[in-house]
């Protein structure tokens, strides 16, 4: 039974840090770089509720996951840390899905409208450097987090 939960753990947390490096650092600026600014942005909007659905996924199997690996560690204050951790992602993954990314897509349509009050177009930008700041916390906390795992894993 534990080596299934490890398995879980580590696909999950794999899996999670390879979807933000590859969107974050391949998908969004190759498509910024090629396409205008705004199909590019649609097309990056029309994938973010996959993109935050598997963050959630993933989020809620790494910290049941690391929890269940708490109860019988030897390590336990690394996998207390690193459940701590997981559940900083996940509320952090939750916040940037449920609440910033459907404001910013209500306002998407008006910041190329110029018609549209210079308002929208501050709170986008604001919405947007929230997401980034979010993005960067779950995929810092990834990175800490595989380093823990290394440590507590370790034969």
């Amino acid at each position: 039974m534990q080596a299934v939960v490890k398995w879980f753990y580590l696909v999950a947390l794999i899996v999670w840090v390879g979807e933000i490096v590859f969107f974050s650092f391949v998908v969004a600026p190759a498509l910024f770089r090629t396409l205008p600014s705004v199909d590019a942005g649609r097309a990056v909007g029309a994938v973010f509720p996959l993109y935050y659905r598997l963050g959630y996924l993933c989020g809620a199997v790494l910290l049941l996951t690391s929890l269940f690996l708490l109860s019988g560690a030897a390590a336990r204050g690394w996998w207390a840390l690193n459940s701590a951790l997981a559940a900083i992602m996940l509320a952090s993954t939750l916040y940037a899905g449920v609440v910033v990314q459907p404001r910013a897509t209500e306002l998407r349509p008006q910041i190329h409208d110029p018609a549209a009050p210079p308002a929208a177009k501050e709170e986008f930008d604001r919405l947007h450097r929230v997401a980034v700041q979010l993005n960067g916390i779950v995929l810092l906390g990834g990175i800490v987090v595989s380093i823990i795992t290394a440590t507590a894993l370790r034969p």
